[in-house]
């Protein structure tokens, strides 16, 4: 029987019914793919699959995938079987016996504000879109917005005279972050130079970051110029965009900033996601208790 017309209305109960990314579809939509393939020779249906039949797959994909691949997959198998269940296509989820590997905590790289500056002071600003990239890492970093808000930012979205910037993150959430005067500055200089030299193409006339050709820039392009900047500072680190949003809740957690007001500025629904920043630096947990438990006050 074939999955394609089940996992092709999964992706579209995905995308109207509970807002994900496209980034996030996607990555469901190649899970089910994965598992369809694997069983295309037999008589197995997304209906009649049982927990054994999965079982054995993933243990043949835990032969070459570690186990942060093994989750993922799982969490997207499991949103899939899920689906299926409020649709009355089934009555039980095949993935609810089954456990996801232990991935330990990974702590997100993050950069030292030394190094940040060492980055964007390489831009060449003499050249073309020097500019342009200069204004993309400061927003990253002074704003600690997600690449793909970063890609979909709209010039209408900046509120200067308040002191804000209208993000539109996951789930098509929006939220209101704050922009310091300085990134302002480098935004407008952006704006006023290479910005308003570049003839937007149809539809792209409102966002704030375009390519040379006028359209909206892509993912893999800040990827491309933030790994160009490593290597040509000899950066021993493996960094990406997620860096800089890394290093700006990093940053704040480090100067005092209160955890809830990060979460809000990042946009994580759970405080839990935002707690991994607390890992990060060992020496602000011990100031906290130092500096507030009765017991250690004496």
């Amino acid at each position: 029987m074939d999955w394609t017309p089940y996992i092709k209305d999964f992706t579209q109960y995905l995308l109207i019914e509970k807002g994900l990314t496209e980034n996030t579809i996607i990555n469901y939509q190649k899970d089910c793919e994965k598992l369809a393939a694997f069983y295309q020779k037999d008589i197995l249906t997304p209906l009649n699959i049982s927990s054994t039949d999965i079982q054995n797959f993933l243990y043949q994909y835990s032969k070459t995938h570690k186990a942060r691949s093994q989750a993922r997959l799982i969490s997207g198998l499991s949103a899939f079987f899920s689906y299926l269940i409020v649709e009355n296509y089934r009555e039980t989820n095949p993935m609810d016996i089954i456990e996801a590997p232990k991935t330990g905590l990974k702590l997100p790289d993050t950069l030292s504000e030394d190094e940040i500056n060492t980055i964007i002071d390489a831009i060449d600003l003499s050249h073309p879109q020097g500019e342009r990239n200069k204004a993309i890492l400061e927003t990253l970093y002074g704003c600690g917005l997600r690449v793909s808000e970063l890609i979909s930012l709209k010039i209408s979205d900046l509120y200067f005279e308040e002191g804000f910037i209208k993000i539109t993150g996951k789930g098509n959430k929006q939220r209101l972050v704050p922009i310091n005067l300085y990134t302002e500055n480098i935004i407008n200089d952006y704006l006023n130079t290479q910005r308003n030299l570049t003839p937007p193409n149809k539809g792209n006339e409102d966002i704030l970051f375009l390519n040379r050709r006028g359209n909206q820039l892509t993912r893999v392009m800040i990827f491309t110029i933030i790994k160009q900047l490593a290597e040509k500072t000899n950066l021993n680190k493996k960094i990406s965009p997620h860096t800089f949003r890394h290093s700006f809740a990093t940053h704040l957690l480090n100067g005092g900033a209160d955890l809830t007001v990060i979460q809000a500025l990042l946009g994580h629904e759970s405080i839990t996601t935002t707690e991994i920043y607390l890992h990060i630096d060992k020496t602000k947990l011990i100031e906290v208790v130092n500096l507030y438990h009765p017991r250690a006050k004496n």
